[in-house]
């Protein structure tokens, strides 16, 4: 069957339930308004940075977890896998390699974890929860065993330029010599988000990759007997999950400036929360880019909100928890219908 045919075929496959997304974007708004209305601080251009600085990892972990999830899997080891291409990117610039290469090679680092992953699910046969669990422990282990445990500083500030800088950044000098921030400028993590996040979203409505995905989700096997590559399809989510895992590291290791062996902690099911928020299926053939950023900013808005407020972080946990069952119940409920 020719890939035109496929396509037609395929036309009717949701990119994920644009009610669900309403919803959501709703729900955000909500947020919103309602931490505005608790702190006047919250809805300010700092906080509102802040609030950007902080959804940038988990929304490139939650673009690549959404076209896992979408394929009917689950990615247990982003983050960890995070972690292990900030230290391999941490070791190779002690050993003296320029700040750019050393990061390109970290986010290597994590799309051949990712292609480990989907490797060892379609030629092995292992499920995807326990195939990327034992990656998440590999990872960890690997990265710690290499560290010692212990971070790895003074990098530069070069390595901090990433997580850190502006777009439109406007200081100026006063007279007593100290520099004062006019404009604080678009951060760099939150430009990159929406490069990926437009990149991401092009891929799987407008590219053939997205279109397979979409249908192994939706019928592994119809999708087999179309033509469709389905071993390929699964092992280029997987890889396309860990890279964005790799690229997050960057992205959090810059903003640190220092290498820590013990970041990603959770975050994996923070990155499964976005998703599912923001509209996919953990059956599979549902899920969408657009989503699964607007689920990231509810995470994102929810824990500044609630910081600001002097929430616990435990509370915290528990109210993002509840949130996610929410969302889950209301896809089964979307699924019988």
């Amino acid at each position: 069957m020719s890939d035109t045919e496929l396509k037609a075929k395929l036309r009717f496959l949701p990119t994920g339930s644009a009610l669900h997304k309403l919803s959501a974007l709703i729900t955000l708004l909500l947020l919103i308004l309602a931490f505005s209305i608790m702190s006047s601080a919250f809805f300010s251009v700092n906080n509102g940075l802040t609030v950007l600085l902080q959804t940038s990892v988990i929304g490139l972990l939650a673009i690549g977890m959404t076209m896992v999830i979408i394929t009917g899997g689950i990615d247990l080891s982003v983050g960890s896998v995070l972690a292990l291409s900030g230290v391999v990117t941490g070791l190779l610039m002690k050993a003296g390699l320029p700040v750019m290469p050393a990061m390109a090679l970290g986010v290597v680092t994590g799309g051949v974890c990712g292609f480990l992953n989907g490797l060892v699910i379609t030629k092995m046969r292992i499920t995807p929860f326990v195939a990327t669990l034992g990656m998440m422990m590999i990872a960890r282990g690997v990265a710690l065993q290499l560290t010692g445990a212990a971070p790895i500083s003074r990098l530069g500030e070069t390595f901090g330029w990433l997580g850190n800088g502006a777009l439109f950044r406007v200081v100026e000098m006063q007279a007593n010599g100290f520099p004062k921030v006019i404009f604080p400028g678009i951060p760099y993590p939150a430009i990159l988000l929406l490069i990926m996040a437009l990149f991401g979203a092009y891929l799987l409505q407008r590219r053939q990759i997205g279109r397979h995905i979409f249908s192994v989700g939706s019928n592994e096997e119809a999708a087999r007997l179309s033509g469709v590559n389905v071993d390929h399809t699964k092992i280029w989510a997987y890889t396309a999950s860990g890279a964005l895992a790799g690229l997050s590291g960057m992205v959090l290791m810059s903003r640190l400036v220092t290498v820590q062996p013990n970041e990603g902690v959770m975050y994996e099911l923070d990155a499964i929360a976005a998703s599912v928020i923001g509209g996919a299926s953990l059956m599979g053939g549902v899920g969408s880019v657009s989503g699964s950023m607007i689920g990231a900013f509810i995470i994102g808005v929810l824990r500044n909100g609630l910081n600001m407020a002097g929430t616990s972080a435990f509370i915290q946990q528990v109210i993002i928890g509840v949130v996610v069952i929410g969302a889950v119940y209301l896809d089964q409920i979307r699924n019988r219908k």
